[in-house]
């Protein structure tokens, strides 16, 4: 495990375990949201498919995320490896609900520079909405990238549960 995508539907727990797995085996850290928010306002880096392309052109890295059309195929056409967060919609929920109160209520600093508000909570892109919404296509989304002749080679590990998940990372 050299090149290491997490992947699963927003409020799953990618970034936390990418961050985790990136300590214990010392590769590097990117945090997908990072790279694609530049400014205030949630504005998209002009340049996020240069900056994808050239961090996924390196021997080690660890990404938390799917990665959008625009920067996907470098990705996973780099990857080793794909840990699956596949958990449903009780667990996640839960998850992505506490977490968006937490930086609503602590007015946390974000991508960019940006802050959840709790007039976010109203829009159709708030996480806990999104999570919701694009829970199964995430998941038929994701089923399809690994099942794709192009990523075969790819080592695909899918975890249905948390358990699961942390007694992989347990043994590691």
């Amino acid at each position: 495990m050299e090149r290491i995508l997490v992947v699963g539907v927003t409020g799953a727990g990618k970034s936390t375990l990418a961050r985790t797995l990136g300590a214990r085996l010392g590769l590097p850290h990117h945090e997908m949201d990072a790279l694609y928010y530049e400014g205030p306002g949630w504005a998209v880096n002009p340049r996020l498919a240069e900056a994808v392309s050239g961090l996924a052109a390196g021997p080690r890295w660890i990404v938390d995320s799917l990665g959008s059309p625009e920067v996907r195929d470098p990705l996973w056409e780099r990857a080793d490896t794909v840990v699956w967060l596949d958990y449903p919609r009780r667990v996640v929920m839960p998850r992505v609900l506490r977490r968006s109160l937490r930086r609503s209520l602590t007015r946390e600093v974000l991508f960019g520079g940006n802050r959840e508000t709790w007039k976010d909570w109203l829009s159709r892109e708030h996480p806990a909405r999104w999570s919701w919404s694009q829970h199964g296509a995430r998941h038929r989304e994701i089923g399809r990238l690994v099942r794709d002749p192009r990523f075969a080679p790819l080592d695909t590990l899918r975890f249905g549960r948390p358990g699961d998940t942390a007694s992989w990372l347990a043994s590691l």
